[in-house]
């Protein structure tokens, strides 16, 4: 606790007058651009990854980045449609993140046996041991594997479930709402975009990037990026 106060002390004194400005027009009302919907896992930082300041992202965390569909009464479910109908975001991502304790749980269901309100939750995406299962058994052998290719179906999961919300059906139909599919590999920096076409994750680089880095993909079937 002395580090936070530490930090707030410092925030306030130093950093606070360094934005000052920012934080007087962040006053009169917000206009995100982008609901970021990710992990409540500490490693993961979403203005720090995308170098955005406040006022910039509008983001929905919890244990696995896991929305349920639609339900009135849901707190996952309020944040997205004020984000979508109020905030007029242009764009929704969710974004999992390597080494994810909430995928490990929902593969693993006996480490999460003790904490009954972690297990009711990580139900909602009981789902991707079912896929991983089904569509990758060549990986079962290998828990490494496994997880990764877990973490990757579970965000693919999520954006599925995000789509049955009507705020987002709308959207998404008129064309002024994107959905992203993303994969943070926090020990690399790298972060990896669901492309449809190519039906796999690549990942994101500068458009001047090296041939090769354009190239690198989390890979399926594994966690290496090539």
């Amino acid at each position: 606790m002395e580090k936070l106060l530490a930090g707030l002390h410092k925030f306030q004194d130093e950093g606070f007058r360094d934005h000052q400005e920012l934080f007087g027009k962040l006053e009169h009302g917000q206009a995100p651009d982008a609901l970021f919907i990710t992990c409540s896992d500490s490693r993961i930082n979403p203005n720090l990854l995308t170098q955005t300041n406040p006022g910039e992202l509008f983001i929905l965390r919890n244990a696995g980045n896991i929305i349920p569909p639609y339900s009135l009464g849901s707190g996952e479910a309020a944040t997205i449609e004020f984000a979508v109908a109020k905030l007029k975001v242009k764009d929704i991502i969710i974004c999992g993140h390597s080494h994810c304790g909430a995928v490990n749980g929902i593969m693993h269901p006996e480490i999460v046996e003790e904490l009954p309100a972690l297990r009711a939750w990580l139900h909602n995406s009981q789902a991707v041991h079912y896929l991983v299962a089904k569509n990758y058994p060549e990986v079962a052998k290998d828990d490494a594997r496994t997880i990764n290719v877990a973490i990757q179906e579970n965000v693919l999961l999520q954006i599925e479930n995000l789509k049955t919300h009507p705020s987002v059906q709308a959207g998404v139909a008129a064309g002024t709402l994107k959905l992203h599919a993303w994969v943070y590999k926090f020990e690399t920096g790298q972060v990896f975009s669901y492309e449809p076409k190519a039906e796999q994750f690549l990942a994101l680089v500068a458009p001047d990037a090296s041939k090769e880095r354009r190239k690198a993909r989390f890979v399926t079937t594994g966690a290496e990026t090539i």
